[in-house]
């Protein structure tokens, strides 16, 4: 009996801890499959390449923790990064980044208040914006990739290089991260956004405007989306329209790796950024392997529907 008894309490934990214990794992088959990934370098860009995805995969979990979601952020990305660049050539550069944000906020806005407000689904909301955006930023750059302004090296600097180790956006990254970890456990706003996810009915007979937290997060969603954008325009010099396209993809799969569940009102920052870097992991071991960048999305989508068939036995597990 104690046997049995300890057996199911090993189980539950494991997979209750899965997120961290996959994480591990991946440590270990990479430096098992490749000699290069424990490299400086093969670091540094591993890190260089999740840091959009990363920023953007926080914004997504307060969406999914309320039960939402948003197919948008890929086209925000090179809608935003394509008018970073435009604006480079006829504004200061401070005021190139603050218009591209606000940019991206206003889309963000756009989808909260068609999903809030207008009860629309936001499946539905956010795909019609998804192709939306992506033709602005099609028009918008006229098919072509435009490039960053040489009076804007200062972006470019900042893309490209390093401090302390660690790829510049990089640190982007971690203030996101640590700003919705804290807003998540310590703040009344990340309270409730969860709280919506888990139920909405009773947030709302408690008094509480449940259809402004909804549009906060979108909106937040939007903001992130442009600053990844911005960022991947700062390291390669060019805003293109074609930049972030299946990016949802990858965004969603590392808030569903850590965890979060998509019916909402479950889900951590901390989680969420181990599947950020579960998912690079991955990715960049398909790379040195030489994996075809299709297979890969194959691969990447199977990963997506064992992450939620886990979720599934950690709820029966509790």
């Amino acid at each position: 009996m104690n046997k049995k008894t300890d057996l199911k309490s090993l189980l539950k934990y494991v997979i209750r801890h899965n997120t961290v214990l996959i994480f591990l794992i991946m440590l270990i088959v990479s430096a098992i499959v490749s000699d290069v990934f424990f490299t400086a370098s093969n670091l540094f860009n591993l890190i260089r390449q999740v840091t959009p995805v990363g920023i953007i995969s926080m914004g997504m979990l307060l969406v999914i923790l309320t039960g939402g979601i948003d197919l948008s952020v890929g086209s925000v990305v090179a809608m935003c990064g394509v008018l970073c660049a435009l604006f480079t050539k006829n504004m200061p550069l401070p005021l190139s980044i603050t218009a591209s944000v606000l940019c991206g906020l206003l889309v963000g806005s756009l989808s909260g208040y068609l999903v809030s407000f207008h009860k629309m689904a936001p499946f539905i909301a956010t795909l019609a914006l998804m192709s939306i955006v992506r033709g602005l930023g099609f028009i918008f750059s006229k098919g072509a990739p435009v490039l960053v302004s040489e009076k804007a090296s200062a972006l470019t600097d900042f893309g490209s290089g390093s401090f302390l180790g660690l790829p510049n956006p990089a640190y982007i990254l971690l203030l996101t991260f640590a700003v919705t970890a804290v807003f998540l456990k310590y703040n009344v706003f990340g309270r409730i956004v969860i709280a919506i996810g888990s139920n909405e009915e009773a947030v709302r007979l408690s008094g509480i405007k449940t259809a402004a937290y909804k549009f906060s997060v979108y909106a937040i969603a939007g903001s992130l989306s442009a600053v990844a954008g911005i960022i991947t325009t700062a390291r390669t010099a060019v805003g293109s329209p074609v930049m972030g396209m299946g990016m949802e993809l990858d965004v969603i799969a590392t808030v569903v790796i850590g965890g979060a569940s998509l019916s909402g009102g479950k889900g951590s920052a901390i989680n969420t950024l181990l599947g950020v870097l579960i998912l690079g992991m991955i990715g960049n071991i398909m790379n040195l392997m030489n994996i075809p960048a299709y297979s890969q999305q194959v691969i990447k989508g199977l990963i997506i529907i064992l992450a939620v068939l886990l979720q599934r036995f950690q709820i029966r597990a509790e």
